[in-house]
């Protein structure tokens, strides 16, 4: 099976194969509130040792991040497990896409030994989607989730799962194990689906975070869009006002940037200006807490957000 490195060294053919007949989409010029520093602290170096050290993978690199200087050089990461290989091909996702190989029996042991080594007070334990397996690999979150509850009591864990389409009883795995936060991005409107996420169905996603609340109300929810993809700002107030209705705490929204020319095209950038009132408008609609800019992902600044996600659910009860 190909390792971290290998795979990153695959041509765009080879890492996303059902993408290679499509046509080239130009990728614009990021406009200045998006530009970056590349990565080059010791921090950072001394994180990537300890991931290959393990044989870890990481969002960070696999999906391209556009934060992984920043969050390395604090020795924030966000391990992606059960491989580097996706049996799914959204149109927006730089992850390789493929036939996965077996579950490392070895991983949960693996992270926790990493996070330790990383002294990481909040992880984020993300996955590739495994419609392979019979439980979606939602015993395999379990157990990572475990070993870090074992070596890390103090550590607060955050998942992001996939969605667990006909994997029945997975949802509930998961929460039985009780992470912190439990993230399901939704990514985008329910009208670009059928071209941004085709192996994925809009209220599967949406009904998957609802049942979250249903078996633990304590527990804390996410999700994610994206834009940039050629929503409107009506659609995404609608999926707002979904989220609120399943009773989601927490709102990431960030900017879609295209990973190559075969991926899904960029439509626009969104100002910073527009990221902001976006803020306010899910602020006003009931979130707990919402990060809206840019750059912002799924785990980006998580830890930090976590803390505010507590603080403000305290100060709500005690309303």
């Amino acid at each position: 099976m190909d390792g971290p490195l290998e795979k990153l060294s695959l041509s765009r053919a080879e890492r996303h194969p059902e993408k290679a007949h499509r046509p080239d989409n130009p990728i614009p010029r990021k406009p200045d509130w998006i530009r970056v520093r590349a990565p080059n602290s010791p921090q950072y170096a001394e994180t990537r040792r300890v991931m290959r050290e393990h044989g870890l993978t990481t969002v960070c690199e696999e999906a391209a991040c556009p934060n992984i200087g920043e969050c390395w050089k604090s020795k924030h990461a966000t391990f992606m497990i059960m491989g580097d290989t996706c049996t799914r091909a959204c149109a927006f996702c730089n992850v390789a896409t493929g036939k996965p190989g077996a579950l490392n029996p070895h991983e949960p042991a693996n992270i926790a030994e990493a996070v330790g080594k990383l002294g990481l007070g909040h992880v984020v334990v993300t996955s590739v989607d495994r419609d392979d397996l019979l439980d979606g690999g939602a015993g395999h979150f379990a157990e990572v989730i475990q070993a870090l509850r074992n070596s890390a009591p103090a550590t607060t864990i955050e998942v992001l799962t996939p969605d667990f389409m006909r994997k029945e009883g997975a949802t509930e795995v998961v929460v039985a194990a009780r992470p912190d936060v439990f993230n399901h991005n939704l990514e985008t409107v329910p009208r670009l689906y059928p071209t941004i996420r085709p192996g994925a169905r809009y209220f599967t996603s949406l009904r998957l975070l609802a049942r979250v609340k249903e078996i633990d109300r304590t527990m804390f929810t996410k999700s994610g869009l994206m834009v940039g993809l050629g929503e409107t700002r009506e659609e995404i107030l609608q999926v707002m006002d979904d989220l609120r209705a399943a009773d989601v705490d927490f709102l990431t929204v960030g900017q879609y940037l295209q990973p190559t020319p075969k991926h899904a095209p960029l439509d626009r950038f969104w100002t910073p200006a527009e990221f902001d009132e976006l803020a306010s408008l899910a602020r006003a609609k009931g979130f707990l807490m919402v990060s809206a800019s840019p750059l912002t992902r799924s785990s980006y600044h998580a830890g930090d957000d976590f803390a505010r996600l507590r603080a403000a659910r305290l100060a709500q009860v005690r309303t």
